[in-house]
């Protein structure tokens, strides 16, 4: 195996609409000159790869393209619980790499062992967009962006060469890394609450700010990240928010603001509260932890807290990247604002109850409870969003958006049991009780798991499958075709 080889990685779960993702990243490569492996992890049910795959096998690329689907996921599986000898695991083993953002992230894990791996989402762009007339930073100041109307007109877009980017900073210690590069503490985003990223509301502007510290010169970048324009990660309540804001918005799923940046420089931090797994780039050379396997959006949660570990740093590189927020999939407003409450709700408790930081995990004494004033806080929230959505169907002279705003009020009601106190709370610590538990058992048994996938994959390969695609007119077609390697 090779010590630092680099990996391209796209998560998706949308194999109708990758192809696009690919031939473009794949072109931006190609435009600044880089060879890479590109392979796409998905997490479709086998009807759809059916269906789909065909669209990924009509892209062209310069890059080789290699796909790890439901039928090369199983390969994996069966060979990890032959391995394992221990019918009892095999549940857990299935949850660490179910489908879910934090299951396929961690496949992805482990099929880069011993390298370097940049990932991106499937509505990833290698550009970003930046304010026509950029800013000088404040002293301690990284990064500045701005709300603008979709139809503004005072943006351009710009490509970097993210590769790089990561590369110059990846597995180096602080030493080796550019010089151009700030160092300090942590980053405190001035529009969200530092250790869960929750946002503090909506804001039309806002600022990393950098809080200085003395970083070692023998710590190791092990993760990083570009930033971003589009929609910068923001809550899914912000969104909501800017659809009340906007009388002339009647569709709540649409995108008619863009977050664009104003300018930004590159940082290294002791400490990242906000790490974007969306846009990250990782070094997998000896292992890493796994992404929280869950349904719900917080699986990256986990590196927050082990990068600060001692002789671990993390870095916002020299580049920008652009989130077109695809609708395709999504689960409606009103579940995204749930899944967001109960996520922040367990980041919290998790954060105050770390034990331990290890090379390959996190330990954490909470064990899943809820207390009636941990579900009052969430709903006394939601509430108020309910009755913002209600207020603004009265208030509004468009029947069409009026109708928007009462079925969003309405899914917002049924989404949190109809308000009721007890019945919120019951289901609450379900879901909360449900969750914990599956990542304490899969904390324990991933290091195991590494090391038999490091085995695997440096003997004979991890299953996948290379891609019979062409390349683009005017490149060479010859290609040696691969199928799928197999497990004994």
């Amino acid at each position: 195996m090779q010590a630092q080889e680099l990996y391209f990685v796209i998560p998706t779960y949308r194999l109708r609409d990758v192809g696009e993702t690919v031939e473009q990243y794949d072109r931006h490569f190609w435009k600044n000159g880089r060879t890479v492996k590109i392979v796409v992890f998905d997490d479709s049910i086998p009807a759809n790869q059916q269906k789909y795959f065909p669209l990924l096998e009509q892209t062209r690329t310069h890059n080789e393209l290699y796909y790890v689907g439901p039928h090369e996921k199983d390969l994996f599986l069966a060979y990890v619980n032959k391995r394992l000898r221990d019918p009892r695991l095999e549940g857990l083993v299935r949850n660490l790499f179910r489908p879910s953002y934090g299951g396929n992230r961690n496949c992805a894990l482990m099929y880069t062992l011993g390298g370097l791996v940049i990932s991106s989402d499937d509505d990833m762009r290698p550009y970003a967009l930046l304010e026509d007339s950029p800013e000088s930073l404040e002293v301690n100041e990284v990064c500045r962006g701005r709300l603008h109307h979709a139809s503004s007109g005072h943006f351009v877009r710009k490509s970097f060469d993210f590769l790089a980017a990561f590369q110059d900073v990846l597995g180096k210690t602080i030493a080796e890394i550019p010089e151009n590069y700030e160092r300090g503490e942590l980053l405190i985003d001035t529009a969200t609450h530092l250790e869960t990223n929750a946002t503090k509301g909506l804001a039309r502007e806002n600022s990393l700010m950098l809080e200085r510290g003395v970083v070692a010169e023998d710590a190791i970048v092990k993760i990083a990240q570009t930033y971003r324009s589009g929609t910068n990660d923001i809550d899914a309540i912000d969104f909501l928010e800017m659809f009340l804001a906007d009388e002339q918005q009647v569709d709540p799923d649409a995108l008619n603001s863009l977050y664009v940046l104003v300018n930004f420089r590159p940082v290294v931090t002791n400490q990242n509260w906000r790490m974007d797994c969306g846009i990250a780039g990782y070094d997998n050379t000896f292992g890493l932890p796994p992404f929280f396997p869950t349904r719900l959006r917080f699986e990256d949660y986990i590196y927050r807290l082990w990068v600060q570990q001692e002789g671990m740093v993390a870095a916002h590189v020299d580049a920008a990247q652009h989130h077109m927020r695809s609708n395709y999939m999504r689960n409606p407003p009103a579940a995204e604002i749930f899944n967001e409450e109960v996520s922040n709700l367990i980041k919290r408790k998790i954060q105050a109850s770390v034990t331990r930081l290890s090379a390959l995990s996190v330990e954490f004494d909470y064990n899943g409870e809820v207390s009636p004033a941990d579900a009052q806080e969430i709903l006394d929230k939601i509430l108020g969003l309910h009755q913002c959505a209600l207020a603004a169907a009265l208030r509004t002279e468009d029947p069409q958006r009026a109708d928007a705003l009462r079925q969003f009020a309405a899914s917002l009601h049924k989404a949190f049991y109809a308000f009721e106190p007890d019945f919120f709370q019951q289901n609450l610590v379900r879901i909360v009780d449900d969750v914990i538990t599956v990542i304490k058992g899969s904390l324990e048994l991933w290091p195991t798991l590494v090391e038999i996938s490091y085995f695997q994959k440096s003997r004979r390969g991890l299953p996948e499958l290379r891609v019979h695609n062409g390349k683009p007119d005017g490149a060479s077609n010859s290609v040696n075709h691969e199928q799928v390697h197999n497990v004994h």
